[in-house]
Order: structure tokens, then sequence, then C-alpha cells
């Protein structure tokens, strides 16, 4: 029934913002279930096909959340990051195969996600630049062929966050100015 899978793209996500304890369980559920859950399943269900066709790849569609966590996504954060730590050790499982196992992690894409719940969204989120559907699309394909097991979007988000994952004092005093530009942001794409 399923012959010839040699690509997988688990690109999903569901986001129920607002402080831990202020978001129902049910929502809670549903992002790890969307977020997480569905893109390990699908994996385990295809992975055995992808194996039979001998190359192939598997991508997730993470996000910088996974990375750098914000207030107020506390569960979407934490499925993201579960699911770029499943990335790598898959990856590493599968080093010696020709499937390739890859994350694509991008920040604020200008789709309707974040753009129509603007006003939940945490200021800080619009500190950097917007990436498009299309770009992340093509990282996607990038990712692919195998050539490395994750991208970040943008190219200085994702250097930023690394540096706050390392050093979580540089993000606390990072953190009011990136703010403070998000807000400045956040303004123009309202209007």
């Amino acid at each position: 029934r399923f012959s010839d899978i040699h690509l997988l793209i688990n690109n999903a996500g569901v986001h129920h913002r607002g402080e831990f304890s202020t978001v129902h369980a049910d929502h809670v559920a549903a992002m790890v279930d969307v977020n997480l859950r569905a893109p390990l399943y699908l994996t385990a269900l295809v992975l055995p096909h992808i194996k039979q066709t001998g190359e192939g790849a598997i991508v997730m569609v993470g996000s910088l959340a996974g990375r750098a966590p914000l207030q107020g996504a506390a569960t979407y954060a934490a499925t993201k990051g579960g699911l770029r730590a499943f990335t790598y050790a898959l990856a590493d499982e599968l080093r010696d195969s020709a499937i390739a196992v890859a994350v694509v992690s991008p920040g604020p894409i200008n789709t309707g996600f974040i753009m129509d719940s603007i006003d939940e969204v945490e200021d800080i989120v619009y500190s950097q630049p917007m990436s498009t559907a299309e770009a992340v699309a093509e990282n996607i394909g990038k990712l692919a062929m195998g050539q490395q097991v994750e991208i970040t979007m943008t190219w200085f988000a994702g250097k930023l966050t690394t540096l706050g994952y390392l050093f979580p004092s540089l993000r606390r005093v990072l953190r009011k100015a990136l703010y403070a530009k998000g807000r400045k942001n956040k303004d123009k794409y309202r209007s």
C-alpha cells in the first residue's frame, strides 16, 4: 500500500498562547498531540518504508521557540524543543544510512499562524525579520538533500537563539531591547 516512499515532511503546528497556568488542559494536550506525538507516530509508520527504498529523507518543521522558549509559549516551546531533540537523536541513529533526518527551525513566518493573532503574540517574536512560507519550503528542500541536520531561519535569529541558549544571562540582558524592537516592528505589521 505504501511503496516507494522517499520523503516525509512533518509540518504541523498548533499554538494556544498564554501563561501556562491559564492554558486549558485540552489545549495543552492538543499542542502535544499535533506538534510532537503526530510527527513521532508518522515517522514510526513511514520509516520502515523509507528504509525499504534504501534512501530518503525525513524533515521536521520545528521553531526557534524550541531553541529559545518565550513566556506565553511554554507548551509550544516544549513540543518544538522535543521535536528538535527527536530529530537529532534519529539523525544519529540513521547516520550510516542514506536516509537524511533534519529539522528546519524558523522564526516568525508571515502567515496567519502569527499574523491573525498579532495582539496575542509576544512582541519579542517580531524583533527578527519575517520569513515566508516559500523560504521555509526552500530550506526543507535543502535539508532533504542530507547536507545538514538543522537550518535556523533567519540566520541572525538562529545565532541569537544559540547564544541565548548557551549564555542565559546574555538573553536576559538582550530581552528588553528585543521586546522594544519587536513592539516597533509589530506596529508596522499592523498598518
